[in-house]
């Protein structure tokens, strides 16, 4: 019994090693920027190169003993710490990390620079150390300026310059900005007045309540045949042999509620008392027998 509950026991938490194991394998590089002149400030007011990573599953995931690494040789080059509340990153969210070269500043700041005017190898590495999440080389890009994914989590990538709305460098928040919703668009294009959209409104509305008019009316054709049935039952009669005719009407709500009242008050003729006698004790802050009024000896009256 201990060897199958041992069994079961190392069973379970294998089968959670792989499950966290597959979830970090969502996490994904996201947006880099080698030299950072003004773009986006540390919480120690510098400019220093950044990596954003992106959680691209619809869970909440935590990154805290991974590695992250810009030498393919040496693959567990930053742990990030475990126990810090910050690592757990929400679904479909960003988080960023500071390549400073100062790891003494907080989780977030990485042991090691990115190299401005010159290539950059980035990897993200599993507990392990062995198994690769992500990894991305940057080209040689301009200050200021970044190398992101075209959609968060997507496979094509491209350089960022801020030029035009849809090459923003975007630290900590989405690489494809939304600012439209094309199908609210079209249906303003359609519809610009509204009369459109009151009328299915009105429409749902209506069918709804028709909706729910027909299946009360259903429910309450079926229940006055139970009923029917019923009363013919207690009548002894059979309801396959007797016309249709023949049948007793189904009662109304009025001889129903009129028939229950007449019951209660024939159930219910006396009141009906408890037999249990409570007898509490009183406290008196006088009583007689203490009285100095009624004891033996009096003092003359003069």
């Amino acid at each position: 019994m201990k060897r199958k509950l041992l069994m079961l026991v190392i069973a379970l938490t294998a089968c959670a090693a792989v499950g966290s194991a597959q979830s970090r394998r969502s996490l994904r590089i996201n947006e880099v920027m080698v030299q950072n002149d003004s773009n986006f400030i540390d919480d120690y007011g510098c400019y220093p190169a950044w990596i954003e990573l992106f959680n691209s599953n619809f869970a909440p995931l935590e990154i805290s003993s991974v590695f992250i690494t810009d030498d393919p040789g040496n693959p567990t080059k930053y742990p990030v710490p475990l126990g810090d509340v910050t690592t757990r990153v929400p679904k479909r969210q960003h988080v960023i990390f500071w390549a400073d070269g100062n790891e003494t500043r907080g989780t977030f700041h990485l042991n090691f620079k990115l190299k401005p005017g010159q290539e950059n190898y980035i990897a993200i590495y599993d507990a392990d150390g062995k198994t690769l999440i992500d990894e991305v080389t940057v080209p040689v890009i301009a200050p200021n300026t970044s190398y992101a994914r075209t959609e968060d989590g997507g496979d094509e990538w491209e350089v960022r310059d801020g030029s035009t709305s849809e090459l923003y460098v975007t630290p900590s928040s989405a690489n494809k900005i939304r600012g439209v919703n094309p199908k609210i668009q079209n249906f303003k294009d359609i519809d610009a007045n509204g009369f459109g959209m009151t009328v299915m409104a009105m429409a749902i509305v209506f069918s709804a309540l028709l909706t729910l008019c027909i299946c009360f009316y259903i429910i309450s054709k079926i229940g006055a045949s139970r009923n029917r049935s019923r009363k013919m039952e207690a009548q002894g009669m059979v309801v396959a042999e007797t016309p249709r005719e023949a049948r007793p009407s189904h009662d109304s709500g009025e001889e129903i509620a009129a028939i229950v009242a007449a019951l209660h008050q024939h159930l219910n003729v006396h009141d009906r008392e408890s037999t249990i006698l409570t007898i509490n004790k009183v406290k008196r802050a006088y009583s007689p027998w203490s009285s100095k009024i009624y004891s033996i000896r009096q003092m003359p009256r003069r």
